[in-house]
């Protein structure tokens, strides 16, 4: 008896270690940024509402006479002004830009925990902030995402006519398999791993099989861009393979050799195959 209390007890502890772990890593780390995007001194500063109440710190990046807006979204731990190497093409072919900080990130309000839906209700309230009070600049609407900010494009174009095309960015192919490897890195029981899992559907409220890029690349209305650097070790280059093998007859798969998680930067250097991509869909910043 003794032996099976102490068996329990251990058990118990690795499971609320485990979830006291899953709410340290909900809480994203806050990079505010400088509040300026060097080179850019038309661009204005604005905020908007999101989901709560809450309000997002975002930059519009206006182009003459484009009728087409490209919207970016950081991942984890990231803001605005870190996606502005990414956004540099867009701004060179003539697109409209917003950037915005998601909740718990930037300069944006805090609110509890972070989380894809979360960044995916932000981000679908900057679309309707352009449809709102931009329209003639948001006929044609492209998102593009970087990790978790890449799953939200996915989610919010999964649910939603009104988008001409995704990009996204590094993006892993399911939640489970994401927090499945961060939780490995310790030596839990596989119940205990189950447990932490169900705990973190509940905590923000949605199943991970509804919301999994897996799933919602094969919902779009629109065509759909899958960027991955070879090097990924945050994400594995085989998850959007696994993507590619589900909907391979409804996207573009673009593998960059050599590049890691975190390669923003580099995204640059394949400018021309993601305009490309656009204009191969019709999407141009101005009409022809």
């Amino acid at each position: 008896m003794a032996g099976l209390l102490i068996f329990l007890a251990v058990i118990t502890a690795a499971a609320l270690l485990a979830l006291a772990g899953l709410h340290l890593g909900f809480r994203a780390p806050r990079v505010k940024g400088e509040g300026r995007l060097p080179g850019l001194g038309h661009a204005q500063a604005t905020r908007i509402t999101t989901a709560r109440g809450k309000q997002l710190h975002a930059w519009f990046i206006p182009s003459a006479h484009a009728t087409s807006t490209v919207v970016i979204q950081h991942g984890w731990g990231g803001n605005a002004e870190m996606m502005l190497p990414l956004a540099m093409p867009f701004i060179r072919a003539g697109f409209h830009i917003l950037l915005a900080d998601a909740r718990n990130h930037g300069r944006s309000d805090a609110d509890g925990h972070s989380s894809l839906p979360k960044f995916a209700e932000d981000l679908s309230a900057c679309v309707g902030w352009l449809k709102t009070h931009h329209p003639a600049q948001a006929r044609q609407l492209v998102l593009v995402g970087h990790s978790v900010g890449a799953a939200a494009a996915l989610l919010v174009a999964s649910r939603r006519s009104d988008i001409s095309a995704v990009i996204s960015l590094s993006a892993f192919a399911h939640p489970r398999w994401t927090m499945t490897r961060a939780l490995r890195r310790w030596p839990l029981p596989e119940h205990v791993v189950r447990l932490a899992l169900r705990y973190v559907e509940w905590v923000i409220g949605h199943r991970f099989d509804a919301i999994a890029p897996l799933a919602t690349a094969g919902r779009l209305h629109c065509p759909l861009l899958l960027v991955h650097g070879s090097a990924d070790t945050t994400v594995p280059v085989a998850d959007a393979h696994a993507i590619a093998r589900a909907h391979g007859a409804h996207l573009t798969l673009l593998e960059i050799p050599g590049a890691t998680h975190d390669s923003v930067d580099r995204i640059e250097t394949h400018a021309p195959a993601l305009l490309g991509f656009l204009a191969q869909h019709g999407i141009r910043p101005a009409p022809a």
